[in-house]
């Protein structure tokens, strides 16, 4: 179950095709559970981090992908 804006909740269904190895759908719904950032969500509350110190975070990853991207243009 993924949880939505609004607090409503919504399940991830993945269908599997005929023929279609097991492996293949687990792999299609580990896929889809990390679009939907449930877990990213979940371990970014286990401890409160200041709006400072988040911003810090997002402006060093933002350098660090403009580092990236000028190294391989």
């Amino acid at each position: 179950m993924t949880s939505l804006k609004g607090g409503i909740w919504d399940m991830i269904i993945i269908n599997v095709k005929d023929g279609e190895s097991l492996d293949k759908a687990l792999k299609r719904f580990k896929k889809k559970f990390e679009k939907t950032g449930v877990l990213r969500e979940l371990r970014s509350r286990q401890a409160f981090e200041k709006k400072s110190i988040t911003r810090r975070h997002e402006i060093k990853h933002a350098i660090y992908k403009q580092n990236m991207n000028a190294e391989t243009v």
